[in-house]
């Protein structure tokens, strides 16, 4: 898993940063609800009024691990070099080929944490949506711009594409996602 939170950002105090990276390694090898926060705070190097300082909750805690990842996955997009709406679309979705091969790869951090926070009201879920409704909006403009006749089902479609290959990547080969999404996006965006 990539860095929680940026070094220099005047919002993050080291420890804070140093709690974020700790539970963003042991969030996802372990899952959240097995990790306490005793551990986090022993593995951080911190003291405990310190974790309550920046977290109030556990809870808190998770937000800014979800909150941290969906600000990687957006400034990575961002990143992307800009082309044409379809390769833009195979583009954003070749991270995901270029993340599962990492070696570390325990499943999408948004549908694991999804997983232990069935409660769609939580703050947790809630900033999962929030990633999600996100990534539809990417995938969504880009078919409009490329002229899909139903951008908003064709981007559903798509999203429904990347967390297939995200969970089979985890429990099957991870070297067959790359052909996987290629295949995939060449049966969904047929002209029609």
């Amino acid at each position: 898993m990539k860095r929680t939170a940026m070094p220099g950002d005047p919002a993050t105090s080291a420890a804070r940063l140093r709690l974020l990276d700790t539970a963003t390694r042991l969030f996802y090898a372990e899952g959240i609800h097995a990790v306490g926060i005793d551990r986090i705070i022993a593995e951080a190097g911190v003291a405990k009024a310190t974790f309550y300082n920046h977290f109030p909750s556990k809870d808190d805690l998770v937000l800014g691990y979800i909150e941290a990842q969906d600000r990687i996955g957006r400034e990575a997009v961002a990143a992307l070099p800009k082309q044409a709406p379809r390769q833009m679309i195979a583009a954003v979705m070749a991270r995901i080929s270029d993340a599962v091969v990492m070696g570390d790869y325990r499943g999408c951090p948004f549908l694991n944490a999804a997983a232990e926070y069935p409660d769609p009201q939580s703050p947790v879920r809630r900033a999962i949506d929030a990633r999600r409704a996100w990534y539809h909006g990417v995938l969504q403009q880009l078919l409009t711009e490329d002229g899909d006749p139903t951008p908003s089902l064709t981007a559903s479609l798509l999203v429904a594409l990347s967390d297939g290959v995200l969970e089979s990547a985890y429990l099957d080969d991870p070297k067959a996602t790359a052909g996987l999404i290629s295949e995939g996006l060449s049966r969904i965006l047929v002209r029609h």
